[in-house]
């Protein structure tokens, strides 16, 4: 029996169960280990102020490396662009929507000065940007601490990624879903990304979605060519429109006063290829001195 690596929370649960029942469905029956990560542990700060690569990632990946594990299911924003030595992305499922969404209100509707709830300094940015009347405070916790949060009073509305409310049956609580041109996703937001270690289980590889994996790769190519990590504000998105790739990517100021973004088209087959090239005009027209005092 395969062993599942899994953060404890409902979302990822739901996750490595979705897993578990696909290569079910393969043959390999899969049982789930629940691990703690760093960023479970740490609830009471802003995530881009915690710092660190691998928040939720790395003690996922210690129990594969350690034998512990034979796979590790995350959501694939979570994923730093580099492996540690000896592990692998063995498949990209099918994704669900990567847009976000806004929960309690409409972003047009929110009256001057409400309060709007984000963990993430990327969509902090560009609600500053699209919004700068409204007051942007952190919010911490899984979904549903989240959600209990805004009905207790404590927001006017929060921000959400769109695939975690729909995976978890929450769909009815989205008031609005924000088009990719107001609040450009999270790089690989609404993808899963199974990790194994080198040579992974045949099965595991039988999961992978083509196209997914392609739309992601050049999103997370575009990252790593800017050096960013998962809390910079960096955002992208890769779709396959009309058999070629097209990749729409932006780096944003955490106050929202400067933006780049540009869009790539290309081959399907030069996914990594079209995210680094979309990096470098970016890095042409000054990106740099958006992303280094960040990361400072």
């Amino acid at each position: 029996m395969l062993r599942i690596a899994s953060r404890g929370s409902q979302l990822a649960l739901w996750q490595s169960r979705w897993v578990a029942g696909r290569l079910g469905g393969l043959g390999e029956e899969a049982g789930i280990d629940v691990i703690r990560t760093t960023g479970d542990k740490i609830t009471d700060v802003a995530l881009s102020k915690v710092g660190g690569k691998g928040l939720f990632t790395k003690e996922l990946e210690d129990a594969l490396i350690e034998g512990r594990a034979d796979l590790a299911v995350h959501s694939l924003k979570d994923m730093p662009v580099e492996l540690p030595a000896g592990l692998v992305l063995a498949a990209v499922p099918v994704r669900e929507d990567p847009r976000d969404a806004m929960v309690g209100a409409r972003l047009a509707d929110l009256p001057a000065g409400a309060r709007v709830g984000t963990s993430s300094l990327r969509r902090e940015a560009q609600l500053r940007r699209a919004r700068p009347d409204l007051v942007i405070e952190s919010i911490r916790g899984n979904l549903d601490t989240r959600l209990r949060k805004l009905d207790e009073g404590q927001y006017d509305a929060i921000v959400l990624a769109a695939a975690g409310l729909r995976r978890l049956g929450w769909e009815s609580r989205i008031a609005e879903l924000l088009p990719v041109e107001v609040m450009c996703p999270a790089v690989g937001q609404g993808a899963l990304a199974v990790e194994t270690r080198e040579d992974p289980p045949a099965a595991c590889l039988r999961l992978e979605d083509g196209a997914v994996r392609a739309c992601v790769d050049a999103e997370r190519a575009f990252l790593g060519a800017l050096g960013g990590g998962c809390q910079v504000p960096i955002g992208a998105h890769g779709s396959i429109v009309d058999g070629s790739l097209r990749l729409d990517g932006l780096v944003i100021a955490p106050d929202g006063s400067r933006l780049l973004r540009s869009e790539v088209s290309g081959p399907v087959c030069d996914a990594e290829g079209l995210g680094r090239e979309l990096a470098r005009e970016l890095l042409g027209a000054g990106a740099r001195a958006i992303i280094e005092p960040v990361r400072q």
